[in-house]
């Protein structure tokens, strides 16, 4: 595969990608208690709303991913630009709880055809089975989307106030986003259909080829990426509590906090890099592995091991963000992958959903002790990864099962 080639479908899309995320997932951590006290309700509310984005995304997104396959990525995340400027257009407009969900749940129509599952489809669409570099190439760049996303919203919030925030995102997404996903190549007839090199072949050469284990292969991977995202989200929405809860001041909490994004970077990275030449499975029970190790270091030993928490949970999410697209392409193929890949994060979208409340509760309860919960539920999903090296389907009977599903 040439590489410049494929440079041109990775570097407009990384950076549409860094804008979608910016503008939606990252958008309520600077905006949110300003818009509660002009629309004239709770944070909790706002937060409400936002979740309601995220279960509508996963309801949606097995249908945005059939589009893709169908019609490749271009077209849909041209139109999904449109979708995320009405929507923010909607959410500067709204003056009401009511018109602050709507507006919401049409943000979240846009999020399920316009963030990393769509984009992951978009690849494979394009690449078939070498879709794995430049699957690692845009979540290296959209690593940066709070980075750029966070200090953008608050400068915007204090110029314009959080209204003039939305349609300064709006517009972005028209005048930047549209034009680079209408950059990316035009789709072919059908995936790229070259075999893949040894790193991205199933482990195990001795699966049944029957219908059972290609959906015990399907539950155990959406266990694994419900259980990843449920992680990633809770660490995102209450880390900085969750190190004062562990002993930390504030100031530490604030630098350990920092360390995430980098360590993300670095993960992502390292496969890009060392972890290329190994099979996705591999990296993806090292990530994995990652957050419970960081966990136990830290309620074992204190907030001194703070830092290594932030280091390792960083990398492993990292790490794991990509194996979210490269996982079903090596178990599954690319044939049917849009579609699949929407029902396979459904779950984990929901979970992401329930994550700030449900962390929230047990960070109430069990103060640090909580982290316990997403050190088991890491583990889990590491024994769930261990579990599927001998239940990997034979391609063609696992595209059957799903594609059958993915009809309904």
């Amino acid at each position: 595969m040439n590489e410049f080639a494929q440079a041109r479908a990775v570097v407009p899309l990384g950076l549409a990608q860094t804008l979608a995320w910016a503008s939606s997932y990252y958008l309520p951590a600077m905006l949110a208690a300003p818009m509660a006290r002009d629309v004239g309700v709770s944070t909790p509310t706002v937060f409400a709303a936002f979740s309601l984005a995220l279960v509508v995304s996963a309801s949606v997104g097995p249908w945005s991913g059939r589009l893709i396959d169908r019609h490749g990525g271009r077209p849909v995340l041209m139109v999904t630009n449109v979708l995320f400027a009405a929507g923010l257009v909607a959410l500067g407009m709204a003056d009401s709880a009511p018109a602050l969900f709507a507006a919401w749940a049409l943000m979240g129509v846009a999020m399920s055809s316009g963030l990393y599952e769509a984009a992951f489809a978009s690849l494979v669409r394009l690449y078939g089975h070498d879709s794995r570099n430049p699957i690692t190439g845009i979540t290296l760049m959209a690593g940066f989307a709070s980075t750029v996303g966070w200090p953008l919203s608050a400068w915007l919030e204090a110029r314009y106030g959080w209204r003039g925030a939305c349609f300064a995102w709006a517009g972005l997404h028209l005048l930047v986003g549209l034009p680079l996903n209408a950059w990316l190549p035009r789709a072919g007839a059908a995936p790229h259909a070259k075999s893949p090199d040894p790193s991205t072949t199933p482990l195990s050469t001795g699966a049944s080829p029957d219908a059972p284990s290609a959906t015990l292969t399907t539950v155990l991977l959406a266990f694994v990426f419900a259980a990843t995202w449920f992680i990633s989200t809770a660490m995102a929405a209450h880390l900085p509590r969750l190190m004062q809860a562990a002993g930390a001041s504030l100031a530490v909490a604030v630098v350990v906090g920092a360390l995430v994004g980098p360590a993300q970077v670095a993960g992502r990275l390292l496969e890009f890099g060392f972890l290329r030449r190994v099979h996705p499975l591999l990296s993806a029970r090292l990530a994995a592995l990652a957050h419970p190790i960081g966990a136990a270091a830290l309620l074992l030993a204190g907030p001194a091991l703070a830092p290594l928490f932030a280091v390792l949970h960083g990398a492993g999410n990292g790490i794991l963000t990509i194996a979210k697209g490269t996982l079903p392409l090596v178990l599954f193929g690319p044939q049917g992958y849009g579609a699949r890949q929407g029902w396979l994060m459904l779950p984990a979208r929901v979970a992401q959903a329930m994550a700030p409340v449900l962390f929230g509760v047990m960070l109430d309860r069990w103060q640090a002790g909580a982290l316990w919960f997403t050190a088991g539920l890491g583990l889990a999903g590491f024994a769930a990864l261990l579990w599927l090296r001998g239940h990997a389907p034979a391609t063609h009977s696992a595209q059957a099962v799903l594609s059958q599903k993915a009809s309904r």
